[in-house]
């Protein structure tokens, strides 16, 4: 069991058990246990769309996900301010992991500007000039008072030659360092992540799990993808990540989050701890959901359509 110490008190991570690559695991949060692979609903500004906090509970949910870019710009800090951090802000009482924002300013595109200082960008709000730094993204999450954090990163684009995708990697890395170094300066409401960048290109990766290590962070995430490559390229990051991550160490696969995305990377040991993706939540508010045996309820469908149609049945 390994253990990093916040402001209140220790997350801990246990590794319950491992069937081939697959693996089991428990994080301890002083707002409560989470039970791994699990799947975190994204609540954008602060509320899961159409899910109050009692219908998460109600699934089964144990950790949510809050947009740190989105929550920045509105409802503003001052709002989550007045209600002591955005657990009470949005009633979940259970832990929350807060993202940096990195992928959000690299989805504005045309409206951002990446230097060594950070990021400058317009608001999609109203169009003003925002700043954001790693040491901003940190007095953010610090104020947000998220149990997990993460480090801000550049989101590397796709494509990407290996030399633009070393620059941008490079650049995440050092933001990473000024981080974890912001966050951690006075006791913290709870734990930064790191995330590991580097594009398609393996070597990269590994050259970013080493600097993430090397900084010491608690657990680890593997972002920049499911931004546009090919299945076959993401398998072939993650695959050749894998064996190099520590065993003992939470972790976080961003934004992949189509059923079979998710069952298959369990599966093949990827990530156990975290995934996260509006894909799974977006299509409920249409009113499609994901059956946990598909196979079983198209044939329930079927044969509810046939009755109603007279075709089966007596």
């Amino acid at each position: 069991m390994s253990s990093v110490h916040g402001g209140l008190g220790p997350m801990r991570f246990e590794l319950l058990a491992q069937d081939g690559a697959a693996r089991r695991g428990r994080l301890e949060f002083p707002r409560g246990r989470v039970e791994t692979p699990a799947f975190m609903p994204v609540g954008t500004y602060g509320s899961v769309k159409a899910m109050t906090p009692e219908d998460l509970e109600e699934v089964g949910a144990q950790i949510v996900l809050g947009n740190t870019f989105h929550l920045y710009l509105r409802p503003g800090l001052e709002v989550i301010e007045a209600h002591q951090g955005l657990h009470r802000f949005m009633h979940w009482q259970r832990p929350i992991l807060t993202d940096s924002g990195g992928f959000q300013v690299w989805s504005l595109a045309e409206m951002r500007k990446i230097t060594e200082e950070g990021a400058h960008f317009r608001s999609p709000v109203d169009g003003a000039q925002v700043f954001l730094s790693p040491e901003e993204s940190m007095r953010i999450q610090r104020t947000l008072a998220s149990d997990v954090a993460m480090s801000f990163d550049e989101c590397t684009p796709y494509p990407a030659t290996e030399a633009v995708a070393r620059t941008s990697m490079e650049l995440s890395m050092r933001w990473a360092l000024r981080g974890f170094r912001e966050y951690y300066r006075t006791p913290p409401p709870g734990t930064l992540f790191g995330i590991v960048q580097g594009g398609v290109h393996t070597p990269l990766r590994l050259a970013s799990l080493a600097a993430l290590e090397e900084v010491g962070f608690a657990g680890l995430a593997v972002g920049g993808l499911a931004v546009g490559e090919s299945e076959a390229e993401r398998d072939g990051v993650l695959d050749g990540l894998l064996p190099h991550m520590p065993l003992r160490k939470p972790r976080y696969l961003m934004g992949v989050g189509r059923p079979e995305d998710i069952i298959e990377a369990v599966r093949r040991g990827r990530w156990s701890e975290h995934v996260e993706c509006l894909a799974a939540a977006r299509p409920a508010s249409g009113g499609v959901l994901f059956p946990a045996h598909p196979a079983a309820e198209q044939a329930r469908q079927g044969a509810a359509g046939d009755a109603v149609q007279g075709r089966g049945g007596r």
